[in-house]
């Protein structure tokens, strides 16, 4: 089994090299592979990644202009050669060691899909508003397909790479992790959740994610749960 450990990256030029160390540094259970996609990137991100583009591990992309986070991963996907994919964002918010966790369920047969799910608490929480609008989501997605997920908008989303291609996700931004989330729960398939570890930064660190995203994830969760089948 390869897994494809895909890295979106824009502005992070603070924190990039380190989190390339990171993934490299993690005893996996499997071979792996880092495909890093730097989006049009206006610091010296791509820079920072040119200094690893003699590991035969590591495949690096850029984006001419900045194109969101569903796009980068998007190419991403379409440069992998993995069995499975995931997503590590570059924003020192995840913990590189917890992604083996995340493949257990897989090489057991248990399943398909893989969530990691934050536990969200006084120390690791960005915002109270912050953790309520992702509750929020969470929930709305929960009653429009019958489910019972604990965490929609986790970066950690393990399945295989042919999946991810049949979803066709379309949305260019953060609106990808609703999107995907609410096709897959169409389909019938139960992501298996696995605790994980969690930071979140603040907004002077560079947090991107705003409450407009949170509307959109809305408005795509109603709009796969409405769009008929084909």
């Amino acid at each position: 089994m390869l897994l494809s450990i895909l890295v979106p990256v824009y502005n992070e030029e603070r924190l990039v090299t380190g989190t390339l160390k990171e993934l490299l540094a993690v005893d996996f259970p499997c071979e792996t592979e880092i495909v890093a996609v730097d989006d049009g990137s206006r610091d010296r991100s791509w820079e920072a990644l040119q200094s690893f583009q003699d590991q035969a591990r590591v495949q690096l992309v850029r984006h001419d202009r900045n194109k969101g986070k569903g796009a980068a991963i998007r190419t991403a996907v379409k440069e992998a050669s993995g069995d499975y994919v995931v997503v590590f964002d570059a924003d020192g918010e995840y913990e590189a060691d917890d992604l083996p966790k995340l493949l257990a369920p897989i090489l057991d047969g248990k399943a398909e899909v893989v969530y990691g799910s934050r536990t969200f608490g006084s120390h690791s929480a960005y915002s109270f508003w912050y953790v309520m609008g992702n509750k929020g989501i969470t929930l709305a997605a929960n009653v429009l397909f019958n489910s019972y997920i604990s965490d929609l908008e986790t970066c950690y989303k393990l399945l295989p790479r042919e999946l991810y291609r049949e979803l066709n996700i379309r949305s260019t931004g953060f609106g990808m992790e609703a999107e995907l989330t609410a096709k897959l729960l169409k389909r019938g398939i139960r992501p298996f959740e696995v605790p994980i570890s969690y930071t979140a930064r603040s907004r002077e660190d560079g947090k991107k994610i705003t409450w407009t995203d949170g509307v959109h994830a809305l408005w795509l969760l109603s709009r796969e749960r409405l769009r008929r089948k084909r």
